[in-house]
């Protein structure tokens, strides 16, 4: 399928105008030049319209659309409990961690780790999340986003890949966080728009009925065609996704740790609140994410469910071997359905989205590498060298994702699921190390090291240790070995999470602590909410048992 010449109208217009506002909304007053808090944190002036929408944006990109649409179309319903859970942790993030954060005037989460525990663990975490970053999240919006763009163009994959990189840089390069969170507004309620759109279009290709009432039929088509375990939230041991969503771990275990990590101490996600005029602003903004997390599910992994009716084998065909199914050709394929204009704008929302979440992810990759480490070593570097430093890093991080993109993306057919599965070597060690950062008094640097380091140690151990259990000599070392290989990695995370848990308390003990080192205060925050918080908090909890009470 290739877009028409009015498609193309439509997305090149479209592209320009938000090029062009990025650049607006980015300028500084007369007189005054851009310094390090007006690029990387928007002046600490965004309101919460631009916090919530710019939360979802940064997050609902290619690996939302693409990734969870193909684990829509392979697993089911069950992918969308990264989405409704992700609802109640923005609410919690909200009244216990960021006013922390506000209190202090933190700039980025291996800051607050500095000024908590000491730079030593700074340096280490600044390093581990650039890695992440670069290799895991960049890596894998450039490819699921270019998989839709190649897609629907007819371009080559890598092209694609080029062509939303340099667009990319040329999008937030100048401007910073504000000219991204500003433009998000205009990003996600197209994004929003296109999601409609393609939900209406699926559904009613499913009933046949191009109307409202045909879309609910198509729905109800769905409930009663689609394979049953595709409409089950807590999958069974006997369900072959399983060790990809292993039962009650996504409301009880394992997916906390992923969902804490991700929305509480992510410098990608975080930076919006950062960014906010006040702690209320913020959670203004927050609560406004979460509603929009309650949505997602419906505009993504229904259409990627539907597919199931809809795709034929051929359309599903990996391009390199045509026998397997490339689950995430689903959201593309939909997308083939559209008619002339129609597409133009979908595909339009899609690229825009793409961007801005590529967009966020350089800015952060851009504050953590200037602020975290080239100031550790330049601490005298005036604020136009700094701001010159984050551009420079945006840019070579983009270049490094392009050159790294294909090796590790390649051969999977499910990059969701790719991204949960390797940002799970650090996510249980940074939940340890922040959680008892803000509520320990007594935890320690040498703790917080041993956290981070035996994180990503288990977490290689876990991932290869089926690998290695036929080189075991002692037959039950080898069992041992092969049972840890079997455990689904949102398990492994849990249990990951109370071995560093543990590590990270017994040797806080064996060292004094230091509280002339200490220089951010977790002590006198205030942690109230305003009523209509607390009204907006508990209908979303509310939206949430009825959700998985209905599709349990």
């Amino acid at each position: 399928m290739h877009l028409t010449q009015l498609d193309i109208w439509i997305v090149v217009i479209y592209a320009f105008c938000i090029f062009v506002l990025a650049q607006v909304v980015s300028r500084e007053k007369a007189g005054h030049k851009k310094n390090a808090q007006d690029y990387f944190l928007a002046s600490r002036s965004l309101p919460w319209w631009a916090i919530g929408t710019s939360l979802i944006a940064a997050n609902i990109s290619a690996e939302q659309i693409i990734g969870m649409s193909g684990s829509g179309y392979a697993i089911g319903l069950g992918i969308a409990s990264y989405e409704w859970m992700a609802a109640l942790t923005l609410l919690i993030v909200g009244v216990f961690f960021l006013p922390v954060f506000l209190k202090n005037q933190i700039y980025t989460m291996p800051e607050f780790l500095k000024r908590r525990y000491g730079p030593n663990i700074q340096f280490v975490m600044a390093i581990f999340w650039l890695a992440l970053y670069v290799f895991v999240n960049l890596t894998s919006i450039l490819w699921l986003g270019a998989t839709a763009f190649s897609t629907v163009t007819g371009v080559p994959q890598m092209w694609s890949v080029v062509i939303l990189a340099a667009f990319t840089g040329a999008y937030a390069l100048y401007g910073g966080l504000k000219a991204i969170a500003l433009t998000d507004v205009v990003q996600v309620s197209m994004l929003v728009l296109g999601g409609m759109v393609i939900l209406f279009i699926a559904l009613t290709r499913v009933s046949g009925d191009a109307s409202a009432i045909g879309a609910w039929h198509g729905f109800q088509l769905l409930l009663q065609k689609v394979p049953d375990n595709h409409f089950h939230m807590i999958l069974q041991p006997n369900n072959p996704f399983y060790k990809d969503l292993p039962g009650l771990s996504v409301i009880f275990g394992g997916m906390w740790v992923a969902n804490f990590s991700y929305w509480g101490f992510n410098q990608y996600i975080i930076q919006r609140g950062l960014a906010a005029k006040s702690i209320h602003e913020a959670q203004k903004g927050i609560v406004l994410a979460a509603f929009l997390k309650l949505l997602i599910p419906l505009l993504v992994v229904v259409p990627g469910i539907a597919a199931v009716l809809i795709a034929t084998k051929a359309q599903m065909a990996c391009p390199d071997d045509v026998t397997k199914v490339c689950n995430d050709h689903a959201y593309p394929v939909l997308m083939t359905l559209l008619p002339p204009g129609l597409l133009g704008i979908v595909f339009a929302a899609l690229i825009a989205a793409i961007i801005a979440s590529l967009g966020s992810k350089v800015n952060s990759i851009a504050t953590i590498f200037t602020m975290d480490v080239f100031r550790a070593f330049k601490k005298n570097a005036s604020e136009r060298t700094l701001v010159i430093t984050g551009r420079t890093t945006a840019i070579l991080a983009l270049v490094i994702a392009v050159a790294v993109v294909k090796p590790l993306l390649g051969g999977f057919d499910q990059a969701f699921q790719y991204i949960q599965e390797f940002s799970g070597f650090f996510t249980p060690g940074i939940c340890v190390i922040f959680l008892l950062g803000l509520f320990w008094k007594r935890a320690t640097e040498l703790g917080a090291i041993m956290a981070a380091v035996g994180s990503v140690a288990l977490s290689v151990l876990y991932k290869f240790a089926g690998s290695l259990a036929p080189l075991a000599g002692d037959p039950k070392l080898a069992g041992l070995l092969d049972d840890m290989g079997k455990v689904p990695f949102m398990n492994r995370m849990g249990y990951i999470f109370l071995i560093c848990l543990g590590l990270a308390v017994v040797f806080s003990m064996f060292q004094r602590l230091k509280p002339e080192n200490v220089t951010v205060d977790v002590t006198n925050v205030d942690y109230s909410t305003k009523t209509s918080f607390k009204i907006a908090s508990g209908a979303i909890i509310a939206i949430l048992i009825a959700l998985y009470a209905t599709w349990w």
